[in-house]
C-alpha cells in the first residue's frame, strides 16, 4: 500500500480568495464533490488575479482528489498542467511541489506506468523537506521495484527506510513488514515470519488499524502454500478490518483471496460478494469521474460564453468609431480581404490537387484509406504536438513532417490493430488533440462499456473518431470539445460537440469523410450532424452492439 509523502503547508485558507476557503472548509469535512467545484472556481479567480500561485494550489488538490476518487487519468491531466504554475526555484513551494509529483507517482501507479511512477517518485524526493515524508516516499518507490519484481534495488531501499524511520513506531512497523515481505518474494525459502509477526504486535500495540490491514494482506499470502488454513484464517481478519474502516478496494483485496482460499459454498458466497462490491466500486468511480468531468466542461463553456459576451460588447464600440476611421478601415479591410483570398485559394487549390491524386485509380481506395487513417493522421497528430512545442516552432524538422504528410498518401502497409485496454489507447488517441487553446473532456469511456462491442467494430470506431478529430483540428477553430461515450439498450452512441465555426453549407467530403462515411456503413451506424449557424457542431454516431 502507498501513502502520500506531502506535508499540509498547502492547506493555508487565503483570505483573498473566499471560493478557496470553501474549498479547504469542504474538503476536511469530507465533502469532497463541493470541494472540487470550489477548487475549480478559486483557480478561475486566481487566473483572473494572475496569481501562478494560487492557480496551482487549486490544481494540485483537484488532482489529489480526483486521484483519491480513481480517477486517474483525470489526476495526471491536472497535476501536469499544475507544474507550470509552481516555482521550483522558490523553497517555500517545495512541499506544494512534492506533493503535486507525488499524486502524478501514485495515479501512474494505479495505471501500472511503473517508470512514469518512479520518476515522479524521485520527482518528489528532491522537494521534501521533513525527513520522515522523505522515509514515506522512499516506501513508495519501492514498493515500485517490488511491482517489477526488481527486488535487490525494492530491499536496498527497504532497508533505508527501516534505518531511518526507528524513532516512529508507525513507520518503523510498516518498513518492517515491507522488508521482510520482499526478501521473501525474492527468495520463498527465506523465513519472514518473525519480521512479518513482530510488525503485527507493534501495530497492535500502537492500535494502527490500516497497519494491521496491510499485515493481514501479507500474512495471508505468505501462507497460502504452505498453511492454507492460516492464511485463510488472516485473509478473514483482513476483510473485517478493511470493512471496518471503509475501504472498498481492500475489501475487494480480501474477497479475492478468500475466494481462492475457500471451498464448496463459502467460494461461491465470497465471489458473489466480490462481484457485487466490485460493481458498486465501478458504478460509484463512473459516477464521481463523469461529474469531475462536467464540473470542468461547464467552466470552460461559462468562459467560452463569457469571452463572447466580452467580444459582442467591444464590437458595439466598434460600429461608434467606425465612422470617423472608415477610409481607413476600408482600405484594411480590402488588403486584408486580398491577403485572405490568396490564401484562401492556394489552400483550395492544394485540398483539390490532394483530393484528385486520391481519386484517379477506383481499386486504390482500400489500400488509400489505410494509409489516410494509419499513417497520415498520425503525422499530422504529431506535426500538431510539435507546433505546439516552444522548442520545435519554426523548426524545419515540421516543413519536413508536413511533407511526409502529403506523400503518405500515396503509400500503403499493412496496419496490426490491438483491442487490449481499448478504452485507454482510445482515451489517449482523443487527448492527443488537445492543446493550449483546445481542450478536450472525455465522459464516459470504461472499460466494461466495450466488453460487448467486437475487434473490428472496435478498429472502425478508432478511424472515425482519429478522422473526426483530425477534421476539428484542421477545421473547426474550436477552444471546447466534448466526446460522451454512453450504452442504451443494445446500441452505442457516441456524441461529439465543439463551440468551433460549425460546418459550411458548400462542404465537400473529402477522402477523410468519405472514408468515414463508409467506415459507418460498415458498423451498420448511423452518424447525423448538427451546425449551429457557426456556432459550434454537434456530431452523433449510432451502431448496434451485435
Amino acid at each position: 500500500m502507498l501513502n502520500a509523502c506531502s506535508n499540509k503547508s498547502n492547506n493555508k485558507q487565503d483570505p483573498q480568495n473566499l471560493y478557496y476557503q470553501k474549498a479547504i472548509k469542504y474538503r476536511d469535512l469530507g465533502r469532497i464533490d463541493s470541494s472540487y467545484v470550489y477548487f475549480n472556481r478559486a483557480k478561475d479567480q486566481y487566473l483572473l488575479q494572475k496569481d501562478s500561485l494560487g492557480v496551482g494550489k487549486c490544481l494540485v488538490n483537484m488532482g489529489y482528489i480526483a486521484k483519491n476518487e480513481g480517477d486517474y487519468f483525470a489526476a495526471q491531466e491536472i497535476s501536469l498542467s499544475a507544474i507550470s504554475y509552481l516555482d521550483e526555484t522558490k523553497k517555500d513551494q517545495a512541499a506544494l511541489i512534492s506533493s503535486n509529483y507525488n499524486t502524478l507517482g501514485l495515479a501512474f501507479y494505479q495505471l501500472k506506468e511503473y517508470n512514469d511512477a518512479l520518476r515522479f517518485y524521485n520527482y518528489a524526493l528532491k522537494f521534501i523537506n521533513v525527513p520522515l515524508y522523505k522515509f514515506i516516499c522512499l516506501n513508495n518507490i519501492a514498493k515500485v521495484h517490488e511491482e517489477v519484481h526488481n527486488y535487490n534495488e525494492a530491499i536496498k531501499n527497504y532497508h533505508l527506510v527501516l534505518k531511518g524511520t526507528v524513532n516512529d513506531s508507525i513507520e518503523y512497523s510498516r518498513a518492517l513488514a515491507n522488508l521482510s515481505f520482499a526478501n521473501w518474494l525474492r527468495d520463498s525459502n527465506y523465513n519472514a515470519l518473525p519480521g512479518l509477526l513482530k510488525s503485527l504486535a507493534i501495530r497492535k500495540q500502537q492500535k494502527d488499524t490500516l497497519g494491521l490491514n496491510h499485515s493481514f494482506a501479507q500474512l495471508a499470502d505468505y501462507y497460502t502454500k504452505t498453511n492454507p488454513n492460516t492464511a485463510l484464517n488472516y485473509a478473514n481478519n483482513m476483510y473485517n478490518v478493511a470493512e471496518k474502516l471503509n475501504r472498498p478496494d481492500d475489501r475487494l483485496e480480501a474477497l479475492e483471496k478468500l475466494v481462492r482460499l475457500s471451498s464448496g459454498v463459502k467460494t461461491k458466497q465470497y465471489f458473489e460478494r466480490y462481484r457485487t462490491l466490485e460493481d458498486s466500486i465501478q458504478i460509484d468511480r463512473n459516477k464521481s469521474k463523469n461529474q469531475f468531468a462536467l464540473i470542468r466542461y461547464e467552466t470552460e463553456k461559462q468562459k467560452s460564453d463569457n469571452l463572447i459576451l466580452q467580444k459582442d460588447n467591444t464590437e458595439k464600440k466598434y460600429q461608434l468609431i467606425k465612422q470617423k476611421t472608415i477610409l481607413i478601415l476600408g482600405l484594411i479591410f480590402a488588403f486584408f480581404t486580398i491577403i485572405t483570398s490568396i490564401i484562401l485559394y492556394n489552400r483550395r487549390k492544394q485540398r483539390i490537387e490532394l483530393e484528385t491524386q486520391n481519386t484517379i485509380r477506383e481499386n486504390q481506395l482500400k489500400t488509400s484509406k489505410k494509409v489516410h487513417d494509419v499513417v497520415a493522421n498520425g503525422l499530422y497528430r504529431i506535426m500538431t504536438k510539435l507546433d505546439n512545442e516552444q522548442p520545435f516552432k519554426d523548426n524545419p524538422i515540421v516543413d519536413e513532417i508536413e511533407e511526409l504528410y502529403e506523400k503518405s498518401r500515396d503509400i500503403s502497409y499493412e496496419e496490426k490493430f490491438t483491442e487490449q485496454n481499448f478504452h485507454e489507447k482510445l482515451s489517449r488517441l482523443l487527448i492527443s488533440f488537445a492543446t493550449p487553446n483546445t481542450k478536450i473532456l472525455i465522459v464516459g469511456n470504461e472499460g466494461s462499456l466495450w466488453n460487448k462491442v467486437s475487434a473490428p467494430i472496435k478498429y472502425e470506431l478508432e478511424h472515425i473518431l482519429q478522422e473526426l478529430m483530425v477534421n476539428m483540428k484542421k477545421h473547426s477553430s474550436a477552444n471546447d470539445v466534448l466526446i460522451r461515450f454512453e450504452q442504451e439498450g443494445n446500441q452505442m452512441n457516441i456524441s461529439y460537440s465543439d463551440n468551433g465555426v460549425g460546418m459550411p453549407a458548400d462542404l465537400h467530403f473529402n477522402n477523410g469523410l468519405t472514408n468515414t462515411g463508409n467506415r459507418i456503413n460498415s458498423i451498420n451506424g448511423v452518424i447525423t450532424f448538427e451546425s449551429n449557424n457557426g456556432k459550434g457542431l454537434k456530431i452523433k454516431i449510432t451502431f448496434p452492439l451485435t
